[in-house]
């Protein structure tokens, strides 16, 4: 969809504006990058250069460290070659930002990944204002439709406070930075211990860094392999790559559990052999997709990944101007450490 007026441009290497001459979320090695968020698949080695949002910034150096990187707070403008920059909040973990990007009467703006629901964890998405607009589509299916965060705490309080009463420990995966600290910061902190792999308790002391209020967690290191009886009524959050290690093996009889919002179609929790899915995204669903669309008043909007056809096919039939740019972004299969469904199946 690229036009050689337009002020961001897809290259082999990421999104790319000609007049400032930088990227944003560049998945090969560039001079001068952007960054809206820590995930992996948005933020990578290799760049001369890295500028980020402050609050996100902590995060994203513990993950690439030696990089040369500047924070800077939401709102905040700056000029780049005569390009005005500033990054807002995405919602989607902490530090995560939209890129408003601001040339000769031009105002567009890219969101990375975000969602539209408040999380405690991180500020909350900010509507702003522009006449084009890049977003994400990881969940662009109707049949996505979030249940409000809540009741999905209610139910892992419901399945822990069950495990706990039989002597079971409750293990419950989920992504190491943003979705596991959303997580910590909704269950209930009384059912009993709190344990967490070490790739999530390492993002834990970030966010508490950043001054997140989170419950009291112990490394599962701490304890000894053989005493298994410290996790009969615990809580312990892991990534979903630890599922089916040897690592599983200290907390003796237990039950599994992934929150993600694949957990929504049919089949997926079977297909990753845990007992319980919980549907919880860090991803804006169908609806908030296009709540947040509607609230920047674009009338031209670029799809970047996830169900891209789809929500293309529904903005042309509400009036937009739409389009898509080709990209490496993992959406929300990074988080889950699972390939996303296609099209096809998610809609069965």
């Amino acid at each position: 969809m690229d036009n050689a007026s337009d002020l961001i441009i897809a290259l082999p290497e990421g999104l790319y504006c000609p007049a400032g001459a930088f990227y944003i979320d560049p998945w090969r090695p560039v001079e001068r990058a952007i960054i809206t968020h820590a995930h992996s698949d948005h933020a990578r080695m290799g760049h001369g250069h890295y500028l980020t949002a402050q609050a996100g910034l902590g995060v994203l150096l513990a993950r690439l460290p030696g990089i040369a990187a500047q924070g800077l707070p939401y709102g905040e403008r700056i000029d780049i070659n005569g390009v005005r920059v500033s990054l807002h909040p995405a919602g989607h973990v902490l530090g995560s930002a939209q890129v408003r990007v601001e040339h000769a009467g031009r105002v567009w703006v890219a969101s990375g990944d975000y969602k539209i629901e408040p999380d405690p964890t991180c500020a909350p998405f900010e509507p702003v204002r522009c006449q084009t607009f890049i977003t994400e589509s990881t969940f662009g299916l109707p049949v996505y439709r979030w249940e409000p965060s809540q009741a999905i705490f209610d139910s892992i309080n419901a399945w822990w406070r069950h495990n706990a009463a039989a002597g079971l420990a409750s293990v419950l995966f989920c992504y190491s930075l943003g979705k596991a600290q959303r997580v910590l910061a909704g269950v209930d902190r009384g059912i009993g211990p709190i344990f967490c792999h070490g790739a999530v308790e390492a993002v834990n002391r970030l966010y508490r860094d950043a001054v997140v209020d989170l419950p009291a967690t112990r490394p599962t290191g701490e304890i000894p392999a053989h005493e298994k009886t410290a996790f009969r009524n615990a809580l312990i959050v892991a990534p979903p790559s630890a599922q089916g290690s040897a690592w599983m093996r200290r907390f003796g009889e237990y039950r599994d559990a992934l929150a993600s919002g694949w957990m929504r179609l049919r089949g997926a929790r079977r297909r990753r052999g845990v007992d319980r899915g919980f549907v919880l995204s860090d991803h804006a669903d169908w609806p908030g997709l296009q709540q947040a669309i509607e609230a920047t008043g674009a009338q031209r909007v670029i799809v970047t990944h996830g169900q891209i056809e789809p929500m293309v096919r529904w903005l042309r039939e509400q009036g937009y101007d739409a389009g898509t740019f080709a990209t490496e972004y993992g959406g929300d299969a990074i988080e889950a450490d699972t390939e996303a469904p296609s099209a096809e199946n998610a809609q069965k």
